[in-house]
């Protein structure tokens, strides 16, 4: 896991940049704590910031191939190929002659060989951008289901790129402006696809390749997630996704570093550390860790909400003692989230606001942190709700049948709408309604159908499609970012996309049979797991229920009323802040108030600190 930078020039000698490219590659250390590299030609730049995960010595990037001192293509490349073990030996077989055990060396010689059908042998999370030194040409590629970010800035004269836009922002000719546009993407979880919040900049889609030669710049989705008849009947349908859940998971606990699971004792992570404990185990690797994350204030202070409806901690020591974990509970302060300090190193990492995910952004960056002192790589549950349909408004008639999408419908909604404090004028000016409407049907336009659905399983695809496609992108960004801001890489085993295409084309029927959520993976790791955690409904990562978080939000929020220098003033309606600071407290997690508390906050940092400047 790395990070990655460049900038492509057909008028410029790159040669003589080197002082931007070092600029723009330096904002990735973090991501790329263990070595940084360069390569410089005429009109290519590539600059890398490496995690060493697999072959430390031999996987030191730009990765050149070079016939007889010619430079035949240069490769930066962040994330990993999981079956690389198998292109390696297919490329052998065909002549082509490798220095390093390295993933990214497999994905430099498949390039020689296949050119660039070689995304479609590829299966893992990547970002890559590859210099075809032999027809000055850019290729940028983005894993099938977006694990790893790729942004890129076309210039008139070429393009810059970066993993994240902090990268492509410490360009000169790259500005901090967001128009309209931008700020709606701010403000409502949509996730437009290729869309970023500064103007003049694109994020490569999810299974899309980027290509930049003199002739200019060509999109092609390589791949997309396809409507099929599902052949198998239930007990062939549970078996294969156990069998590739089995496979994935081998494939994925492959590292030449410190290796851990992420357990919160709902079904998915506990999944996953199950069947990882057992490949370690067949490995002779011994026992394989588990980190769990919790607040000081919990246990017997829990109460359950509309989303949460028990305390993780029992069922994380349940699962922890049946797979034979070596366990570790991470217990964070619920003030110490609202640290000046640890909201900037968010801020920083996100390079946006942390606008409706609240305390979740400083307490993954908390527990990455702590993870990190003790492991490099991490294995996540995250994702399997979005596969299986676990999210309770998939199974919320009124949510289903919503003109919108379902996690913004009905009670739910309030938890990511963060536009409770901001000027009613500008949301009108804004048409935030219009925006959502309008990204819903994008979405629901871009859904597959099969002729022979009936009208609930059209309607259930249509949703299962939206939530692979937008709601998905937006926790992958979410982990993506706090993890790699403390240089930790998380695997995501449910993205595998064998395993999504699989499961997406299986009939709604099947994916709740029982009734229950999820359960064709209930089904298909019963046999791994205790009867508590088959038993447990869903519970999303946990919330701080502690009043001394919410206070400081209303103390942050009243510095920042009282401060007529504060950015963010011109945006908000003053009126509605003092009557939310004239409120008594609420101990809930999830209410709109508290949302409107974040966006407020975190649209303030950002705009102070990150010199974003609005154009409306």
């Amino acid at each position: 896991m790395c990070g990655i930078a460049g900038w492509v020039s057909f008028e410029r000698d790159l040669r003589e940049q080197r002082g931007i490219v070092e600029a723009m590659t330096e904002t990735m250390a973090r991501r790329g704590p263990d070595a940084g590299g360069l390569w410089l030609d005429r009109r290519a730049a590539l600059g890398h910031r490496r995690l060493s995960i697999i072959d430390l010595e031999g996987g030191r990037q730009p990765m050149l191939a070079e016939q007889d001192g010619r430079t035949l293509a240069c490769l930066v490349y962040t994330g990993e190929v999981y079956n690389f073990r198998e292109l390696r030996e297919a490329l052998q077989g065909l002549g082509q002659v490798f220095r390093t055990r390295s993933d990214t060396e497999v994905a430099l010689r498949a390039y020689l060989q296949w050119g660039e059908a070689m995304v479609d042998r590829l299966n893992g999370m990547y970002a890559f951008a590859l210099w075809d030194a032999r027809e000055e040409k850019l290729l940028l590629v983005r894993d099938r289901m977006g694990v790893k970010p790729l942004y890129y800035y076309p210039l008139p004269d070429g393009v810059l790129f970066g993993s994240e836009p902090k990268a492509i922002l410490a360009h000169p000719e790259a500005k901090r402006r967001v128009a309209a546009d931008g700020l709606r993407e701010l403000l409502d979880l949509v996730k437009t696809p290729e869309a970023a919040v500064f103007a003049g900049m694109h994020e490569v889609r999810p299974g899309q390749m980027v290509t930049v030669d003199r002739r200019g710049l060509r999109k092609h989705r390589y791949w997309q997630l396809e409507a099929r008849e599902h052949a198998d009947d239930l007990p062939a349908t549970i078996r294969t996704v156990r069998e590739l859940l089995d496979d994935i998971v081998e494939r994925q606990i492959v590292a030449d570093v410190p290796l851990c699971t992420l357990l919160s004792g709902g079904l998915d992570s506990s999944a996953i550390t199950a069947l990882a404990a057992r490949g370690m185990a067949r490995q002779g690797r011994g026992a394989v860790r588990s980190f769990s994350v919790d607040f000081a204030q919990h246990g017997a202070a829990f109460e359950a909400d509309h989303l949460r409806g028990s305390p993780d901690a029992p069922f994380v020591r349940d699962l922890a003692a049946h797979a034979g974990t070596d366990h570790s509970e991470i217990l964070l302060q619920s003030r110490d989230l609202a640290d000046p300090a640890l909201r900037a190193a968010v801020l920083g990492a996100q390079d946006l606001p942390p606008a409706y995910w609240g305390d979740m952004l400083p307490s993954l960056y908390k527990l990455f942190e702590a993870i990190r002192g003790q492991s490099t790589v991490a294995l996540s549950g995250e994702s399997a709700d979005e596969v299986f349909g676990g999210y309770r408004w998939f199974h919320d008639e009124s949510a289903v049948a919503a003109d919108t999408f379902p996690w913004l419908a009905g009670a739910t909604g309030s938890f990511f709408d963060g536009q409770s404090l901001l000027k009613p004028d500008l949301l009108r000016s804004l048409d935030m309604s219009g925006f959502r409407r309008d990204s819903y049907a994008q979405a629901l336009a871009e859904a597959p159908r099969l002729a022979s659905d009936s009208p609930k399983e059209r309607r259930m695809r249509e949703i299962s499609h939206m939530h692979l496609t937008r709601f998905v992108q937006a926790l992958l960004d979410r982990k993506d970012r706090m993890s790699m801001a403390v240089g930790l890489e998380v695997r995501v085993p449910f993205c595998d996309h064998r395993l999504v295409e699989y499961v997406f084309n299986a009939p709604w029927s099947m994916k709740n049979f029982d009734g229950r959520e999820k359960s064709l993976l209930r089904a298909a790791c019963r046999d791994v797991l205790p009867d508590s955690i088959v038993q447990r409904v869903k519970s999303p990562y946990p919330a701080t229920q502690d009043p001394a978080y919410e206070k400081a939000l209303r103390e942050g929020l009243m510095r920042v009323l009282d401060d007529s220098r504060s950015p963010v003033l011109p945006l908000l309606d003053k009126t509605a802040a003092w009557k939310l600071l004239d409120r008594p407290f609420g101990k809930t997690s999830t209410s709109p108030e508290r949302a409107g508390l974040e966006m407020a906050l975190g649209l303030d940092e950002w705009l102070r600190h990150h010199q974003a400047a609005l154009d409306l």
